[in-house]
C-alpha cells in the first residue's frame, strides 16, 4: 500500500541518493435564492435593483452537490480582462474546498471596497446550508481590503495559495467565459506566477525544524485514485488536494521525502501553515518549499546530481498540471509523519 510505496521509492528508487540538507542555524437588502440538487447545477440570475440602474448587481448561484459542502470557503475578489461602459469588471467568486458551490456576483468599480464585499460574504453566509470556518483567498494584492473585509466576520481568514476549487473556476472562465463576453481584451489577463523582477529570498527554517536528509522520489498516480494507498487516514498530518482532470492514469507522480530526526515537530510545524507547492529553482540550484501567499522557505541547496532529479520534479508537475507531493518521515523504514499532495495554483487567472 502506500506506506511501503514511499519505502521502496526511497530505498530503491533512490538508494545512495540522500543528501544532507540546507539549513542554517454589498447592500443589506440583498437576498439569494438557492436550490439544491445531488445531479445537476441549478443557476439563478438575480439583481435587486432593475436592469436600467446604474448600480444594477448580478448573482449567480450554483449549488453542485450539497452533500460535498466542506467548511472551508474560497474567495476571490478581482478585476477581469472585460470592459463594460468603459469600466472594467469585477466580480466576486466564492466556493467551498470540494467546488460544491459556486457563487458569482459582479460589481460596480465604485463599489470595490472591504464594506461591500463584507456584506456580500455575510449574505451568502445567512443563505448557506454549511457556514465556512475558514475562508482563503489568494491575491496578495487584494491582501488588505480582503483582510478587513472578513475580520469582522466569525471566520478564520487565511491568505493562502492553496485555494485550487477556485482556481479551478477561474481556469473555466478564462477559458470558456471571458474570451465570448463583449469588450474582452486578452492584454488584460494577468499572471500568478512570480515575474522576472521577483526578488524573494527565501527563508531559512527554524533549526529544530530541520530536515537531515531527502530524497527525489515518484508514486504511480494510482495511489492517490480511489482504491489506492494514499488517503486521510493512512497520511498522518497533512493534505491530499483534488487531482485534477485529463491526467493518465498511469502517470507517476513526483516528490520528496524529508527524513529527519524531528520528523513529528516538522509535520506539525507544516500542517499549522498552508504549504503551497515544492519548487526547484535550477539555476540557483535550491530547492524552496512555498507556504501562504508569498512565502518561501529554503529546504536544500542542490548539487550536480540533485539538480538533475529536481529538474525531472519539475518536468513531472508540468505534465500533472502542477500535481507533486511532500512526505515527512523520521527515516526510510518508518511511517509517514505527514504527507501533502499538492498542486501549483495555474498562472493567468
Amino acid at each position: 500500500m502506500m506506506l511501503s510505496a514511499i519505502r521502496l521509492a526511497v530505498l530503491a528508487l533512490w538508494a545512495g541518493q540522500f543528501a544532507e540538507a540546507f539549513v542554517s542555524p454589498t447592500s443589506s437588502s440583498s437576498s439569494v435564492t438557492t436550490t439544491n440538487t445531488r445531479s445537476a447545477a441549478v443557476r439563478l440570475a438575480l439583481s435587486t435593483t432593475p436592469p436600467s440602474s446604474s448600480s444594477r448587481k448580478t448573482y449567480e448561484y450554483t449549488v453542485i452537490d450539497a452533500d460535498a459542502a466542506t467548511d472551508e470557503w474560497e474567495l476571490d475578489c478581482y478585476s477581469r480582462p472585460v470592459v463594460q461602459n468603459g469600466k472594467k469588471l469585477w466580480e466576486i467568486l466564492v466556493t467551498d474546498s470540494a467546488g460544491s458551490f459556486r457563487f458569482r456576483q459582479e460589481l460596480p468599480s465604485n463599489q470595490v471596497n472591504s464594506k461591500t464585499v463584507r456584506q456580500v460574504v455575510d449574505d451568502l453566509m445567512e443563505v448557506a446550508d454549511t457556514k465556512p470556518n475558514i475562508i482563503r483567498f489568494f491575491r496578495g494584492a487584494m491582501f488588505n481590503m480582503l483582510n478587513i473585509a472578513l475580520s469582522e466576520l466569525a471566520v478564520t481568514t487565511r491568505p493562502s495559495r492553496c485555494a485550487l476549487a477556485l482556481a479551478t473556476w477561474l481556469e473555466e472562465r478564462h477559458r470558456d467565459v471571458y474570451p465570448k463576453m463583449e469588450g474582452y481584451n486578452r492584454n488584460m489577463v494577468g499572471t500568478s506566477a512570480p515575474s522576472f523582477l521577483d526578488v524573494r529570498t527565501p527563508v531559512k527554517l527554524p533549526d529544530a525544524l530541520r530536515g537531515e536528509k531527502y530524497a527525489f522520489v515518484a508514486l504511480p498516480l494510482s495511489e492517490f485514485m480511489p482504491g489506492g494507498g494514499v488517503t486521510t487516514d493512512s497520511i498522518g498530518k497533512g493534505r491530499l488536494c483534488s487531482i485534477p482532470a485529463d491526467v493518465p492514469g498511469d502517470a507517476f507522480v513526483q516528490g520528496v521525502v524529508i527524513l529527519s530526526a524531528r520528523a513529528k515537530a516538522l509535520a506539525s510545524w507544516l500542517a499549522g501553515t498552508e504549504v503551497v507547492a515544492l519548487t526547484a529553482d535550477l539555476r540557483k540550484r535550491i530547492l524552496i518549499m512555498e507556504t501562504d501567499i508569498d512565502t518561501e522557505y529554503l529546504l536544500a541547496k542542490l548539487d550536480d546530481q540533485q539538480r538533475t532529479e529536481a529538474a525531472a520534479l519539475e518536468e513531472g508537475k508540468d505534465n500533472l498540471k502542477g500535481l507533486h507531493f511532500v512526505c515527512v518521515q523520521e527515516d526510510d523504514d518508518s511511517d509517514p509523519e505527514g504527507f501533502w499532495l499538492l498542486r501549483e495554483l495555474p498562472t493567468n487567472i
